[in-house]
């Protein structure tokens, strides 16, 4: 039951993005409104990975989250294969392609600074703690 509440969320949350987005002029969404959406998705998608669990079974991974205005993620999310993997990863693309698109049109900006890749993982109190 939470992962449907969970999925239809996101569908809502994104589905209200996407028609903001696409408004015609005479109603356009505002850049406040914009991130507003965005701040509540990233929570949304943060949550989902932190239902996640490690242990010998469910491996650690990362996957870069967000979108830089000068390029490249904002940083990783790391989760692990114990929740349904694609599901994080179709999140986590439509968000980048949302905050890209914000980007754009807001025109922000941002440091260039590139966040470090975990170069491995342990696992203690079953989350996985990442090694740079």
């Amino acid at each position: 039951m939470k992962k449907i509440i969970f999925y239809l969320t996101f569908i809502i949350v994104t589905s209200t993005i996407f028609i903001a987005c696409s408004l015609p002029d005479d109603d356009p969404v505002t850049c406040e409104e914009m991130i507003a959406e965005l701040q509540q998705l990233k929570i949304t998608i943060e949550e989902y990975a932190a239902t996640s669990t490690c242990s010998e079974e469910f491996e650690c991974q990362y996957i870069a989250f967000g979108s830089k205005p000068c390029g490249g993620p904002w940083e990783y999310l790391i989760y692990t294969t114990s929740i349904d993997t694609e599901q994080l990863i179709i999140m986590v693309n439509e968000y980048n392609e949302l905050e890209n698109n914000y980007n754009e049109i807001c025109g922000a900006i941002s440091d260039c600074s590139v966040p470090i890749e975990p170069t491995g993982f342990t696992c203690e109190d079953n989350k996985c703690i990442p090694i740079f």
